[in-house]
C-alpha cells in the first residue's frame, strides 16, 4: 500500500513538472498559429487554454495535449480574411458540434482503417513540418523592413543557445530523471540569457501574451441560411482535420505508452472543447503531436499533466506575461528540435528496402503530401492509395478451377474474393461453348463482396442461357444469398442451398 502511494506521488510530480514544460512550449506555438490565421495572439492562447483543459479532463487519451494547431490555422485564414473573426468563432462552434456527432455515432473506430505505412508517413511528415516551422524563427526584419535570414553574430548566438538546450535535454536524463530535462533546459538557458544580457530573440519579440480571462460572447453574425452556406464547408473541413490529427496522435501515444485510449470519447471531448472555445473567443484546436511528445517524454502520462499545462498557460496570460516574454526563442526551438528527432521514424529508412514497394511508395507519398499540404489530405490520400493497391493485388487472387462431377456436370470451383476489381479475370475463366448442359459454380472458397460481383454472376447466367445451358450456384454464404435476393433484376439461377455452410470469416459449422 505504501509503495502504491509513493508511486502515485511520483506520478503526480512528473505530471505537474511535465505540464509546466508543455505550457512554456505552448506559448510561441499558439501565438505563431494565431498569426498564421491572421487573428490576435490571445485568440490562439485562449484556444490552447480552453481546448487543452477540457480535453485533458474529459478526453479519451490521458497525457495527450491539445491546443491551437497549424493544420487548422491554414484553413481558417481565408475565412478570417474574407468574412472576419466573428465568422471564425461561429465556424469553430459548428466544428465542435460536428465532432460531437462523430463521437456519438462512433466514427472514431474508422481510424483503424489507416494502414501502418500511412501512419509512418504521417509521423515522418509531421516531424518535417515541425522542423520547418521552427526555421521561421531564424529570420529577422532588417533596417529596410524586409524579412530575411539571420546572419553573423545573431545567427551564431541563436544556434549556440539551441545547441546548449538540446545538449541539456539529451544528457541530463543520464544523470537524473527527477525533473523533466526540457524544463531544466528552458530555465537554464533563460537564466543565462538574462544574467549575461545576451542579445537574442525572446518570446516578447514575437507578440505580447498579456491579457485577461476570456469573455463569453455569442458570435456577432447574421443567423440565416447564407451564413450557414459560408461557415458549414469550413466547419466540416476543420472538424475532419481536427479529428484525424487527434486520433492519429492518440494512436501514436498509445504505442509509446503501451496503453489504449478511447477514440470516440476523444471525438466528443474535442467537440465540446471547440464548441466552448468558439463562445469564448478562441480559434479552436485539436491534438498537438509535438507538445504531446514533450509531455510523454517528460513523464506526463496522466490527466494532471494536461490540466496543469492549461492552467499554467492561463497563469502566464494573467500574471506572468512579463517573465514568459523574456524566455529566449532558442530554448523553445531546441525543445522542438528534440521533439522532431524523437518523432521521426528513423527506422523507416531501413524498412524501405525490406517492405513491399507499394508500402514504401505510400510512406513517402504521405510524408510529402503532409509537408506540401496538410495532415488530413495526406492521410486521406494515403488511405485511398492503400485501398487501390489492396484492390489491385487481390483482383489477381481469384482462381477458377474447372472439373466434371459424377453426373457429367461442369463444376467451377472459385477461390478468392469476388469484387469490382476481380470480375474481369473471373468472367474470362469460363468456357461457355464446351461446358456441359448443367454448370455449377461452387463458391465454397469465395465470397461475393459487392454489386459488381452480383452483376458478374448475372452476366454469366445470361451467357449460359443464351447457349441453352443451366447455371447452378453452390455454397453461397447467407450474406451472398441475401445480396442475390435483393438484386431483383438478376436472371434466375438455381441456388443449391446448404444451410450448414459458412465461409471462413463466419462461424464454422
Amino acid at each position: 500500500m505504501l509503495k502504491l502511494h509513493i508511486n502515485n506521488v511520483i506520478s503526480k510530480k512528473a505530471d505537474i513538472l511535465s505540464g509546466l514544460t508543455v505550457a512554456l512550449a505552448l506559448v510561441p506555438e499558439a501565438v505563431a498559429f494565431a498569426i498564421v490565421a491572421q487573428v490576435d495572439p490571445l485568440v490562439g492562447l485562449y484556444a490552447a487554454f480552453i481546448v487543452g483543459l477540457i480535453t485533458a479532463i474529459f478526453g479519451g487519451r490521458p497525457g495527450m495535449i491539445s491546443g491551437a494547431t497549424g493544420a487548422l490555422a491554414v484553413v481558417m485564414v481565408s475565412l478570417v480574411v474574407n468574412h472576419g473573426v466573428q465568422y471564425l468563432f461561429a465556424t469553430v462552434v459548428l466544428m465542435g458540434v460536428l465532432q460531437i456527432l462523430a463521437g456519438v455515432f462512433k466514427l472514431g473506430k474508422f481510424i483503424r482503417m489507416v494502414p501502418h505505412p500511412v501512419m509512418l508517413g504521417f509521423v515522418n511528415g509531421l516531424a518535417i513540418v515541425i522542423f520547418l516551422a521552427q526555421l521561421g524563427q531564424f529570420k529577422e526584419v532588417d533596417s529596410d523592413g524586409v524579412l530575411q535570414w539571420m546572419q553573423g553574430e545573431a545567427l551564431y548566438m541563436m544556434l549556440g543557445l539551441v545547441a546548449i538546450t538540446m545538449a541539456i535535454i539529451h544528457f541530463l536524463p543520464k544523470i537524473t530523471k527527477a525533473v523533466p530535462s526540457a524544463l531544466v533546459a528552458i530555465v537554464v538557458v533563460s537564466l543565462a540569457v538574462i544574467g549575461l544580457d545576451l542579445d537574442t530573440k525572446v518570446v516578447g519579440d514575437v507578440a505580447s501574451i498579456a491579457g485577461g480571462l476570456p469573455d463569453f460572447n455569442i458570435p456577432d453574425i447574421p443567423y440565416n441560411w447564407d451564413t450557414l452556406v459560408i461557415i458549414f464547408p469550413y466547419a466540416l473541413i476543420l472538424a475532419a482535420i481536427g479529428l484525424i490529427e487527434s486520433l492519429l496522435t492518440l494512436t501514436l501515444i498509445d504505442e509509446l505508452t503501451q496503453t489504449r485510449g478511447q477514440g470516440n470519447k476523444e471525438c466528443v471531448a474535442q467537440g465540446v472543447a471547440n464548441t466552448v472555445t468558439g463562445f469564448f473567443g478562441g480559434m479552436g484546436g485539436c491534438a498537438m503531436i509535438g507538445q504531446s511528445m514533450i509531455n510523454v517524454n517528460s513523464g506526463g502520462r496522466g490527466r494532471t499533466s494536461g490540466v496543469v499545462a492549461a492552467l499554467a498557460l492561463l497563469g502566464f496570460i494573467l500574471f506572468a506575461s512579463s517573465l514568459i516574454e523574456q524566455i529566449p526563442l532558442a530554448a523553445l526551438i531546441g525543445v522542438m528540435f528534440i521533439v522532431v528527432i524523437a518523432t521521426f521514424e528513423w527506422s523507416s529508412f531501413r524498412q524501405l528496402k525490406k517492405i513491399p514497394k507499394s508500402d514504401a511508395f505510400i510512406l513517402i507519398l504521405v510524408s510529402a503530401v503532409t509537408v506540401a499540404s496538410d495532415l488530413a489530405i495526406a492521410v486521406i490520400v494515403g488511405v485511398i492509395v492503400s485501398a487501390l493497391v489492396f484492390a489491385w493485388q487481390h483482383a489477381k487472387h481469384v482462381i477458377v478451377s474447372r472439373s466434371t462431377d459424377d453426373n457429367g456436370w461442369t463444376v467451377y470451383q472459385v477461390e478468392g474474393p469476388l469484387f469490382f476489381g476481380a470480375i474481369t479475370s473471373f468472367k474470362e475463366q469460363f468456357d461457355y461453348t464446351n461446358d456441359a448442359d448443367d454448370v455449377i459454380i461452387d463458391f465454397k472458397g469465395s465470397r461475393v463482396y459487392d454489386h459488381s460481383g452480383i452483376e458478374a454472376i448475372d452476366s454469366l447466367a445470361e451467357r449460359y442461357i443464351s447457349v441453352g445451358k443451366r447455371l447452378h450456384l453452390r455454397h453461397l454464404s447467407a450474406e451472398c444469398s441475401e445480396l442475390l435476393n435483393k438484386a431483383n433484376a438478376l436472371v434466375e439461377v438455381n441456388v443449391i442451398e446448404d444451410p450448414n455452410y459458412h465461409i471462413a470469416s463466419d462461424k464454422l459449422s
